[in-house]
């Protein structure tokens, strides 16, 4: 008897996490010879303890499927749910028992970091109680920190928004030239840089905006913060700084930390806001000129309009990648990405083990941060340009996108 396939959706969302959704469905409902019927998780894992989930296999004949690719969020609904560590809780055969009851034999999590650990402690379950079921993470995240890989799915889009939007704003903030003024532009990331070094993309020639880029790999210095922007003010003018959100002093303590209380998520992270609006203040009450802040926040993640069409095809080709090794046995494994070379840009498809990539963040290398930190070189654009190319064309309906919508 075949057994049957079930994918779910874990975390933030990504522009293109759908697309690796539609490279697991896709793919399985493809080899009929291989599986039975392809359910998904409505809400992750949490929403599978609860009973929910759904049947794919009509999106695919309804042609629903193909708009999922560029959908923004997650179709199925997502969750922030972490299992116990002790492997003895109640939680694991009752889940064990859900899956047996439906016939899976193949489960698929398409998530970042926590969801690794997700899919290290089912997959660590399944070996303890002699569980065929074989479990496999498709990774995904905007932040890029999951290590044993080169990138994410999820960054490339990312990437492109910030430098786009970043060129964008620095063109606003140039239409007055008569007064000096700083603009500065907030970007996710709590401990890792990756996306705030992505505003370095934005720049048309030496020197332009923005001028100054600061990532939490880096200990931050408000005083040497303060001269830094007036410096620059005498070569531009119209001054664009962007900021990781999780930038810190040398203590640890979160420049928004300094303005105001943060409260912490479900899995006891900080929920990192106002890094941007306390500098702001700080610049208006130290050097008197014109600021302003601006958060880019969740457009980062959710925005179709500037897919990267590299990154589309490999979310798509990592979850099918993801089937296929499956099918060979893997489990307890992350799909991974090799980069065979640069020119021309060529990847390839691996798997890593889920237990050494749980838990753990990759930051950018410190050699590629420059100018006593408040830069990044020609290191980390030669790393992430090939990952903005390519347009996705998403299809529109009344002048606005069409989407795909759960009913």
């Amino acid at each position: 008897m075949k057994k049957n396939v079930v994918v779910g959706q874990s975390g933030g969302p990504t522009a293109v996490i759908n697309a690796s959704l539609y490279g697991v469905v896709y793919e399985a409902l493809n080899r009929e010879d291989s599986f039975g019927t392809v359910y998904g998780m409505i809400n992750g894992i949490e929403g599978f303890l609860e009973g929910h989930y759904m049947d794919m296999d009509p999106l695919e004949r309804s042609g629903e499927l193909e708009l999922i690719k560029v959908t923004p969020g997650c179709y199925l609904g997502s969750c922030r749910y972490k299992l116990p560590e002790d492997l003895d809780d109640p939680v694991y055969p009752q889940l064990f028992e859900k899956f047996d009851a439906l016939n899976i034999g193949y489960f698929f999590y398409i998530g970042g970091n926590d969801s690794m650990d997700t899919v290290s402690k089912l997959s660590r379950y399944a070996v303890k109680t002699n569980s065929d079921i074989r479990v496999i993470g498709i990774p995904k995240t905007i932040d890029n920190d999951l290590v044993e890989t080169d990138h994410t799915p999820g960054f490339g889009s990312a990437a492109k928004y910030i430098a786009s939007t970043v060129r964008e704003i620095s063109l606003d903030a140039s239409v007055y030239d008569n007064k000096k003024s700083v603009t500065i532009v907030e970007i996710m990331g709590r401990h890792a840089g990756w996306l705030t070094a992505a505003s370095a993309l934005a720049r048309k020639f030496e020197g332009d905006n923005p001028v100054l880029i600061y990532l939490p790999e880096a200990a931050f210095d408000q005083e040497a913060f303060i001269q830094k922007v007036k410096d620059s003010l005498e070569q531009t003018p119209n001054l664009v700084v962007c900021i990781s959100e999780g930038i810190h002093d040398k203590n640890g303590t979160f420049v928004c930390e300094l303005a105001s209380d943060v409260g912490v998520d479900a899995f006891g992270h900080k929920m990192l806001t106002g890094s941007g609006k306390y500098l702001e203040n700080l610049i208006k009450d130290r050097l008197g000129i014109k600021v302003r802040s601006i958060e880019l926040n969740v457009s980062q993640r959710c925005s179709s309009t500037m897919l990267s069409g590299t990154d589309q095809k490999e979310a798509i080709a990592s979850g099918a990648f993801g089937v296929k090794s499956a099918l060979e046995g893997e489990t307890g494994k992350m799909i991974a990405f090799k980069k065979i070379k640069d020119e021309p840009y060529t990847v390839d498809y691996v798997t890593a083990d889920v237990n050494q990539i749980c838990n753990r963040e990759k930051t950018v290398p410190a050699e590629w941060i420059t100018k006593d930190g408040t830069d990044v070189g020609e290191a980390f654009i030669a790393y992430a340009k090939p990952l903005i190319q390519g347009e996705v064309q998403v299809p529109t309906e009344d002048g606005v996108p069409r989407f795909a919508y759960r009913k």
